[in-house]
Formats: C-alpha cells, structure tokens, sequence
C-alpha cells in the first residue's frame, strides 16, 4: 500500500518511519535541532509541539581537563521545562519556537567563601526559521537546511543564578539527514555568536556538531505503532567567556543513547547523555549528565 505525501508516494512504512523522526530529534539544550521535527510535516499548514523535561547536574570539578578536589563541594543542577513548536508555510519553509521554563540552583566560591545561588522563571526565547530541500527515492529520502535563528533575552537576570542573559544572540545551522525504514543519519554543523548580556555575562560564541544514527527494529503498520534505539553524539567548542559565577567555555564531547515509543502522530522519548571528553576554561563544574523525557505530536 502506498500513501499519496505532497505529490511524491512513499511506502507506507517509510512515511511513518518520516513521521515518527519528525517527533525525535530534539537533543542537547535546544541550541541545535528543530523542535519536534527535523524534516516534517511536509505538508502546507502542517504544525507541531513537544514537552522535553531537561535535567542537568554535576559536583564534578574541573581544571583544564583534570578532575580536581572539590573541597567546597561546587555543584549545579539545572532543570528546564522546554515548550518547542512548529509551523510548516511550505515543505521548504517553516517558522520555530523554543521557549524553556527553568529551575535551577549552584553552589559557587564567593569571597566570603561557598554561596548557594538559584533562579526560576521563563528563560530565552530561540526562533528559527527552517529553509530545506529534500531528495526523495521509493525507499529513501533524504534532505539538507540552512536554518538561522535568533535568541531573545525574555529570561530575567535578576536570580543569583540569572535564568537569562540578556543579550540578543544570533545562530546558523547547517544540517542534513538521511533515512530508509531501518535507519537514520541526521547532521547538523551549528554556529552561535552570543553577544555580551547582563550583569557581567559575556560568553564566548560557540561551535557545535550532533549527529544522530537511529535504527528501527519494530513496527506494527496496522497500529502505526513502533520503536526506536538511537546514539546521539555531540561535540562542542565554546570560546572563553564569563558568567556571574565566573570562567566559562571549552571543548566537549558528549554521547548516550534515545529510546523512542511512537503511535500514529505521537510518540514518548526518553534519553541520556554524559560527557565523554572535557576540558573547560579556568576552574569550572564539568557540564554534568543530562537526562531528557518528551512527549510530542504533528497535526
């Protein structure tokens, strides 16, 4: 059975396997991906959502890219709550959303010694504006974007622990992918230049690299129900900086697997990710791992 998708007729399990990644590619903190959908919906006023419950936390002390004492006990714990969204104008053309909900909290050295410090609130708004172009075969498909986006200071800085920046910051991906009903390759080649914010925030631009491979081991066409196992690697490269807490920047490389459930236009993920190479500016808090829960659906 073949189903008719913007004039171009797929196999109906490669169309699902095309919604399902639409639902799944949302990783690392929302400076990369699309949200909910990579490629999709391909269809004109296509539109999506997704909630992703990030947490992040680390008393892992870094110099360099030496583990060192942590004496003072420095650590940090960051949970958001993103809202991330799509419209689809065209299958070329559609407009982005990303808007996290934060709490988080740090223990930092002061001159009086350890401080814990916190912040809660909306933090900053990133848009996007996702340009594609796809190439589809019987079996396959496969794309390739350009997407600039912009993010704006609606995060307070206020908190001890500011959950904004206050600067306007501007990015650029570069990304490709390619998928067949048992695997998946997605690339994206992103820039950010973060301009100086508030209260003495001034981080450095930063370069990053994700790559997801995914494979698909079941289906079910009658339920359009199914699952997915994926490894997801990122690499980043951040240019010295500071924050109110002090040094920030540095290299990493981080890696972990994704387990995704799917059922028609809905699908649950669930991932984790740990840093596998680090070595930071200054003295920092390693990054820390990164546990992710999303739920997600197209219409």
């Amino acid at each position: 059975m073949n189903i008719s998708f913007m004039n171009i007729h797929l196999p109906s399990l490669l169309y699902t396997v095309l919604l399902t990644l639409t639902l799944t590619f949302t990783s690392q903190p929302a400076l990369a991906h699309q949200p909910v959908m990579d490629m999709a919906p391909r269809w004109e006023d296509g539109w999506g959502f997704q909630l992703r419950r990030q947490d992040i936390s680390s008393n892992v002390l870094l110099e360099g890219r030496s583990k060192i004492a942590n004496e003072a006990k420095r650590s940090k714990s960051i949970n958001r709550l993103w809202l991330e969204g799509i419209y689809t104008f065209k299958r070329e053309i559609r407009l982005s959303f990303k808007l996290p909900y934060i709490k988080q909290s740090r223990t930092v050295i002061k001159d009086v010694g350890p401080v814990n410090e916190s912040g809660t609130g909306i933090g900053d708004l990133i848009i996007g504006l996702p340009l594609k172009r796809y190439k589809n075969a019987a079996d396959s498909t496969g794309n390739i974007a350009i997407t600039p986006s912009i993010r704006l200071p609606t995060g307070s800085t206020d908190a001890s622990f500011p959950v904004g920046d206050g600067s306007i910051d501007l990015g650029l991906s570069l990304s490709a992918s390619f998928e067949q009903t048992k695997w998946y390759q997605y690339y994206d080649l992103f820039y950010w230049v973060n301009n100086k914010g508030d209260k003495g925030i001034d981080k450095g631009d930063e370069l990053g690299l994700d790559i997801n491979i995914g494979w698909h081991p079941y289906h079910d066409n009658l339920s359009n129900t199914g699952i997915f196992l994926m490894l997801d690697i990122s690499a980043r490269l951040e240019q010295a900086g500071q924050d109110s807490a002090g040094a920030t920047g540095g290299k990493r490389l981080s890696a972990g697997p994704v387990f995704v459930w799917y059922r028609s236009g809905a699908m649950f993920r669930a991932e984790y990710s740990l840093p596998l190479y680090e070595d930071v500016e200054g003295m920092q808090v390693s990054y820390g791992d990164e546990f992710t829960l999303g739920i997600g659906f197209v219409f």
